[in-house]
C-alpha cells in the first residue's frame, strides 16, 4: 500500500512517527508533505521520516489562503508521481482537495472541536474522521470514535520511556520541585479572538515561591523572562514534562502531553472548554482547565503544597493508561484495512478492545 500522509505542526510529527515507522516496516511505502512550523522540519529530519517541504506556515486568513494554494499545486505534483491509495493527515485543506481530485480516500484523524474553518473545508472531500471518543462534535456516517488520545500514539509506554539525563542537562534532580510553563503565539486559524495567559510576568513571580519555573514559548520572550527558557533540544521536552511537578500553560497539545505522562496539568486559554479531551482528562485528576491565570491560582498552589505531587499523578496515569487503548497500533490497523475498518467500527466499535496491550499486526 502507498499511504500519502501530510504534517503542517510538530505534532502532527509526533503523531505519525511510530505508525510510519511500523508501517514502512511491513513493507508499505509512505511518503510525507510537510509545511514547516516551528520545529516540523527539524523533528521529520531527527526522527529520519521521509518527506518533501512544501511551504512555511503564514500567519492570518489572508496569508494561509494565499499559501494554500502553492501547497495545493505542489502536493498535487507530488501524489500525482507518488500514486498513494490513501491520503492521511490532520483537516488539512490540500490534503482534501488533492485527494478528491484524485479520487482516492482521505482519513481525518482530527481531535481539535475548535478548528471549524479547517474542518468545514475538508469534511466534504474527507472519507473518514478518527477522533478520541471524548470528542465533543458529530461528523455522522462517516465518524469513528477510539478510547484514547493522540498524544497516546507516542507516549504510551508502548513506545515512550522518560529518559532521567534531561535532568542533568539543567542541573536537577528527581526529587526537586519545578513547574514547566508554556506560551503560544496565538496565530493558528481557531486562536483568532482567543487568549491565554495576560500576566506573564506576574505568574512567574508566583510560581517562583513554589520551585523552579521553566518556560516554553513560541514566540519572543520578554528579556527578563529569558532566564527561565528551557535550553534542551526539542526531543527531550517531553522527558522533562514526564519528571515535573507541574505543567501550567496555553498550550492544550502540551497540557495533555503533561496528563498521560502522569504530570498534573493547569491549562489556561479560552479554547479549552470547547475540548472534549480536558474533561476527561479531569476525570482522572490530572488536568484542570481556566479562562484566565487568576481563576487558576488557586489549583496551582493546592497541587504545589502537596509532597508526594509526582508520585500520586504517576498513579493516577496509571489507571488511565489501563482504560485506553494503543492509539498507534490502532491507526495502523485501520489504514491497512481501510475501508473495512471503517465499517468494522461503526458495526462494533469494541473492536478496538484489541488493541489494549501491545501486540504483532
Amino acid at each position: 500500500m502507498k499511504i500519502l500522509v501530510g504534517v503542517n505542526h510538530p505534532k502532527h510529527v509526533l503523531l505519525f512517527k511510530n505508525t510510519v515507522d511500523n508501517l514502512m516496516n511491513e513493507g508499505h511505502e509512505v511518503k510525507i508533505v510537510a509545511v514547516e512550523k516551528e520545529i516540523t522540519e527539524y523533528l521529520l529530519e531527527r526522527f529520519n521520516m521521509p518527506y518533501t517541504l512544501i511551504g512555511v506556515n503564514q500567519q492570518g486568513l489572508y496569508r494561509k489562503g494565499i499559501a494554500l494554494l502553492g501547497w495545493e499545486y505542489r502536493t498535487y505534483r507530488i501524489a500525482k508521481e507518488f500514486k498513494p491509495d490513501i491520503f492521511v493527515g490532520r483537516a488539512l485543506p490540500h490534503l482534501a482537495h488533492v485527494s478528491a481530485v484524485l479520487n482516492k480516500p482521505f482519513i481525518i484523524f482530527e481531535d481539535t472541536e475548535h478548528a471549524t474553518v479547517a474542518q468545514k473545508i475538508c469534511l466534504p472531500f474527507t472519507d473518514a474522521v478518527v477522533t478520541p471518543d471524548c470528542y465533543m462534535r458529530d461528523f455522522g456516517k462517516k465518524h469513528v470514535r477510539f478510547n484514547g488520545y493522540y498524544e497516546l500514539a507516542y507516549l504510551h509506554p508502548n513506545y515512550f520511556k522518560p529518559d532521567p539525563s534531561v535532568l542533568d542537562d539543567l542541573g536537577l534532580r528527581r526529587d526537586d520541585n519545578f513547574i514547566i510553563l508554556r506560551f503560544v503565539s496565538w496565530g493558528a486559524t481557531h486562536d483568532i479572538c482567543q487568549h491565554g495567559i495576560k500576566n506573564k510576568m506576574e505568574l512567574v513571580r508566583k510560581l517562583d515561591k513554589y520551585g523552579r519555573v521553566l518556560i516554553t514559548s513560541e514566540g519572543v520572550l520578554n528579556t527578563k523572562l529569558e532566564k527561565y527558557k528551557i535550553k534542551i533540544s526539542p526531543e527531550k521536552l517531553h522527558d522533562l514534562l514526564y519528571y515535573a511537578s507541574l505543567y501550567i500553560g496555553e498550550g492544550g497539545t502540551m497540557a495533555t502531553e503533561s496528563a498521560v505522562l502522569g504530570t498534573h496539568a493547569i491549562h489556561i486559554s479560552t479554547t479549552a472548554k470547547y475540548c472534549g479531551i480536558f474533561y476527561d482528562l479531569n476525570k482522572y485528576d490530572l488536568m484542570w482547565i481556566s479562562d484566565a491565570e487568576n481563576g487558576a491560582i488557586g489549583k496551582v498552589v493546592e497541587i504545589l503544597q502537596k509532597n508526594n505531587i509526582k508520585k500520586e499523578g504517576k498513579r493516577k496515569r496509571e489507571k488511565l493508561l489501563k482504560d485506553k487503548i494503543d492509539v498507534t497500533a490502532f491507526m495502523i490497523k485501520f489504514m491497512e484495512i481501510y475501508p473495512e475498518s471503517l465499517k468494522i467500527m461503526k458495526k462494533n466499535p469494541n473492536y478496538q478492545d484489541r488493541f489494549r496491550l501491545r501486540r504483532s499486526l
